[in-house]
């Protein structure tokens, strides 16, 4: 479980987050949807120990603070805007670096079994300088699932993808869901999220204005809801 408590963030006088409170159970998948500078991304970087909130607390399993950064790493899956991918080395030889940073045991086995889920095993040999942006995101996944992490977040993972990308990338997110696991994915494109997601959270100004299961709710439903809580079309 994930419990996010009265997490404030500021730059200055400007509060990119204000008093976010959230619990978020082992086998959901929750969307973080909202305007351009809601706040989602502040929100994920906190959670990934990437950024350190003004105010208020984590905890995963324990309060994040009292955990060694080898430990937090090892729980959590970060895919953002960047995919700290060397496009000098092949698929392979880029998991080899960051099993080695997590000192994983049968490292080739278990990076051959990443590959392989991602669909690149046949590609393990190729320079990632050559791969598409929907390979790449792929790759960036196998990266992150190394460790076998119970948190996976996911920063606008759609982005810059073509439909075929769209495509595979939403199959591969479908296979990530299972019951010790938590998935949160920030993303401007609420179908492509409702489709996925068991619960949701809407950010306004730093605020979550609204949060729920996704229950029996119909999309059509969700973005009228999403207009009337942000005050913007999609």
């Amino acid at each position: 479980m994930i419990k996010i408590n009265n997490i404030t963030k500021s730059f200055g006088n400007f509060f990119a987050l204000r008093g976010i409170d959230l619990q978020i159970h082992s086998g959901e998948f929750w969307i973080i949807v909202g305007p351009n500078g809601a706040g989602k991304t502040t929100l994920l970087k906190i959670l990934s120990t990437l950024s350190k909130p003004t105010e208020g607390k984590i905890e995963i399993g324990r309060n994040i603070s009292d955990q060694s950064g080898i430990e937090l790493r090892s729980q959590i899956g970060f895919i953002g805007h960047q995919s700290f991918l060397y496009g000098n080395l092949s698929a392979e030889e880029n998991l080899t670096f960051y099993a080695r940073m997590y000192g994983l045991k049968n490292e080739k086995n278990i990076i051959h079994a990443k590959l392989t889920q991602v669909g690149l095993y046949d590609r393990r040999d190729d320079l990632v300088r050559n791969f598409s942006r929907g390979m790449q995101q792929r790759l960036t996944i196998a990266r992150a699932l190394l460790p076998d992490p119970k948190i996976i977040l996911l920063d606008e993972p759609f982005s810059g993808l073509d439909q075929q990308g769209i495509d595979l990338f939403s199959s591969l997110l479908t296979s990530l869901i299972t019951p010790e696991r938590i998935i949160l994915m920030t993303t401007h494109n609420l179908y492509l999220g409702w489709e996925l997601a068991t619960h949701y959270a809407i950010l306004a100004k730093g605020k979550i204005v609204e949060k729920n299961s996704r229950g029996d709710m119909n999309f059509e439903n969700f973005k009228i809801l999403y207009r009337k809580r942000t005050g913007e079309g999609n």
